[in-house]
């Protein structure tokens, strides 16, 4: 669904350090919709008519970009929410106005003509999260997101590979703009900064949720819109599938760095999911999208056999985390492949082919074939052996 949002100069501009080199204007703007002017004395310097993509983000019709022989699109996150963050009611501005203590806002937002849509988004000030203003992003979340963008290789798009989809700038709210929208809050109030996330993302597409189009529900018009129309790219399509995937359920040694004192760290999943946080590519390849919720974690122990149990621990919480949706999202790809392709091969027959394609020159993982079982062979960036985890991934 189109949006239009105006545009606004930011007050200030953090930029990723593999971007700083590029100028990329639309990048360092505020985008917010018509319900929102009333909080701000400042005029628009212009229009941009974007797509909404899940709660509070929108995406561009055009790529904006190609990274590594992929389209990229500009997105921007934190443009304001539809729907009320304690029901599933919609935002109405009457809602809104109760929740503003009396003065010129109250009276502007009273007065305002919603030009807009049957559906106005608003930002907010409520609390939500632990570092994020409901309908907006929070510097702090924001920052997260940056520092695990810079963990990715000069390719902008790979910690390992593990694939992201990179956030280009942060743009800081002007102070005046947060001190009225904070007044919009329930039960506890945002005190940080509020920002806008301005990203690259390869499409709006999602394994399950938050997306008009999935994996999980829409399979056959993904493969229509992606042009996947003969055997051969539904193959590509699925080996590109299950490597992204692979690399998801061991993103801790792929990030994985040793201490010097006894411990070890990477980055873990906090309040993040496979099934919506996540992106597709044309190609098959799974782009992670919401960065703030990949985190750095330490591990240590008591002593060195302590280390190693509490790290094979962590490899198979983050394994077992995703691999549910990982899997079910394979199946419908491969049950769509066999609908309209035929070449129906034996379904762990075929997932071992594809496990072996996929990994043959991971950095990670390998795969161990015994007389009854598949396991991935999981290792870490370090090249430390002892820390060398098995995991069966299929039975025979």
């Amino acid at each position: 669904m189109p949006i239009n949002l105006n545009v606004y100069d930011g007050s200030a501009t953090i930029t990723n350090k593999y971007f700083r080199r590029f100028p990329m204007p639309d990048f360092e703007k505020i985008y917010l919709p018509d319900s929102v002017s009333s909080f701000s004395n400042a005029d628009p310097i212009g229009t941009k008519e974007l797509l909404i993509d899940d709660n509070r983000s929108a995406v561009a019709r055009q790529p904006y970009m190609t990274i590594d022989g992929t389209d990229f699109y500009f997105s921007v996150k934190g443009i304001g929410s539809t729907t009320n963050p304690f029901s599933r009611q919609l935002l109405k501005k009457e809602e809104i106005c109760s929740l503003l203590k009396n003065g010129p806002t109250k009276k502007r937002v009273t007065n305002a003509e919603e030009k807009e849509m049957k559906f106005p988004r608003y930002l907010t000030g409520e609390l939500w999260s632990r570092g994020c203003p409901y309908g907006s992003q929070g510097l702090e979340f924001a920052s997260i997101a940056m520092k695990a963008t810079e963990m990715s290789d000069s390719s902008t798009t790979s910690i390992h590979g593990f694939r992201i989809a990179p956030l280009v700038k942060i743009v800081k709210l002007p102070e005046a703009l947060q001190e009225e929208v904070t007044q919009v809050y329930w039960y506890r109030r945002f005190k940080q900064t509020m920002v806008q996330e301005t990203r690259l993302i390869p499409s709006n597409i999602r394994i399950y949720f938050q997306s008009d189009w999935t994996i999980g529900n829409n399979t056959g018009e993904l493969f229509d819109f992606f042009r996947i129309d003969e055997n051969d790219k539904a193959m590509s399509f699925l080996k590109n599938f299950v490597k992204s995937g692979i690399a998801i359920l061991t993103l801790f040694v792929r990030s994985m760095s040793d201490n010097g004192n006894g411990t070890y760290s990477g980055l873990d999943f906090y309040d993040v999911w496979l099934d919506k946080d996540a992106v597709l590519a044309p190609d098959g390849t799974i782009f992670w999208a919401d960065l703030e919720g990949l985190q750095a974690i330490t591990i240590g122990g008591r002593d060195r056999a302590d280390l190693e149990f509490n790290i094979e621990e962590k490899m198979e919480h983050q394994i077992y985390r995703s691999l549910y949706e990982f899997i079910y999202a394979y199946e419908q790809i491969e049950r769509e492949r066999v609908r309209r392709f035929g070449n129906n091969t034996e379904r762990k027959t075929q997932f071992e082919y594809l496990l072996k394609d996929a990994l043959k020159d991971d950095e990670v993982v390998g795969l161990h074939r015994s007389r009854d079982s598949l396991e991935l062979v999981i290792g870490n960036i370090l090249g430390e052996e002892k820390l060398t985890k098995t995991f069966t991934i299929l039975d025979w």
